[in-house]
């Protein structure tokens, strides 16, 4: 024991931390494995774009390259700033992780705003500045005014149905011994992207001349009745609605979902009190349920208003925006695309950006108030 002792004050001390926090190896370390992890990303880019043609194989180095290299690029970069002195690692952890995002963000969507906004006065090929001239015809043009008929069509009509729907399911599936198995049914169609559902759609509205098979559902439906076959998506003014009802079919359940877990946070105890005192259901729901998730219907009808608001891909596939049923979105395209009016398209998606921007705030604002955000 005394020999122990004596030994003790022999072995070399233990390296203590320095006192700012400062790690010079691990810094050193974490630095060369981050250019390390930019080379590996970087030759991966350039096999897969020298790529030619599509395989298992290129798909798989993709997931692993996209994936394994970002996630291996913010483990590097964390490594790095755990190295540095506590000051300096306070200061630069939060650009660490938001830093790509807010990059990515001004690459890919303030500069082509700007650049879009910069076209928007000038002619066809942006070659001469001709002023307000194209926002004027945005206002002022046939075509465009129908669009914007249009859209206040899906915007209040389309907005409105998949608030009502999603609310109604919710409260009736709330209530029913089979809530999971219909609520999986209604959520169904978000598995599918809009240009699914419109494809799926187009068969159900496809319309043979008479004495001809009719493989449209609908069609097919009334031709058992004995009726005349119809065109459905040439029926104006009643093509737009039945249009409406792709985005119905496909949004409804993403209303569902948020009205059924804000549904959920109810206090049992209101109710119940509540038909104590003598309230009938629907008494109840309309004085209790309905200010308790006045919150989420906010959100759920600003959210879905945006994407009416934006609308392209239901009128583009199943219409084109033929026949009436054009809307902002569809005649963007046709013009910047298919006319190459640069001016006039940077125009009317800059008119369509200014429309959506106070919608996309105030959602914004109520998820801040609701800590969402």
């Amino acid at each position: 024991m005394i020999q122990q002792t004596r030994e003790a004050p022999n072995k070399p001390a233990a390296a203590s931390p320095s006192p700012t926090g400062f790690a010079p190896a691990q810094f050193l370390v974490a630095l060369l494995g981050l250019i390390v992890v930019f080379g590996l990303l970087w030759l991966g880019f350039n096999y897969l774009r020298g790529t030619k043609t599509a395989s298992i194989a290129n798909a798989i180095i993709a997931i692993v390259w996209g994936v394994g290299g970002t996630a291996a690029l913010f483990a590097v970069a964390n490594a790095l700033i755990e190295a540095l002195p506590i000051g300096a690692r306070n200061t630069l952890r939060p650009f660490l992780f938001v830093g790509p995002g807010v990059v990515i963000l001004f690459l890919f969507l303030t500069i082509p705003a700007l650049i879009t906004l910069y076209q928007s006065f000038f002619n066809n090929d942006t070659t001469k500045f001709v002023g307000l001239q194209n926002y004027i015809a945005t206002f002022t043009d046939r075509s465009m005014l129908e669009s914007f008929r249009n859209n206040l069509i899906w915007l209040f009509l389309g907005t409105a149905s998949c608030v009502v729907f999603g609310l109604l399911i919710a409260v009736l599936a709330d209530r029913s011994r089979f809530e999971t198995l219909a609520k999986a049914i209604i959520f169904m169609p978000m598995a599918i992207s809009l240009v699914g559902a419109s494809v799926i759609w187009r068969f159900m509205y496809a319309y043979a001349p008479q004495g001809q098979p009719q493989i449209g559902l609908l069609n097919a439906i009334l031709n058992g009745l004995g009726f005349a076959p119809q065109s459905w998506m040439t029926l104006q003014p009643w093509n737009n609605l039945f249009l409406v009802l792709v985005m119905m079919w496909g949004q409804t359940g993403f209303a569902m979902v948020l009205f059924s877990a804000a549904l959920k946070g109810v206090p049992a105890d209101l109710l119940e009190a509540a038909r104590v005192d003598g309230a009938t259901e629907i008494q109840a729901f309309f004085n209790i349920v309905i200010p308790y998730i006045q919150g989420t219907i906010l959100t759920v009808t600003t959210t879905v208003a945006i994407s009416t608001l934006k609308i392209f891909d239901v009128v583009f596939v199943m219409t084109g925006g033929q026949y009436g049923t054009s809307v902002v979105g569809t005649e963007f395209y046709r013009q910047f695309f298919t006319n190459r009016n640069f001016g006039y398209g940077a125009a009317i998606a800059m008119v369509l950006f200014v429309v959506i921007s106070p919608v996309m705030i105030y959602n914004l604002r109520q998820l801040q108030k609701q800590e969402g955000f």
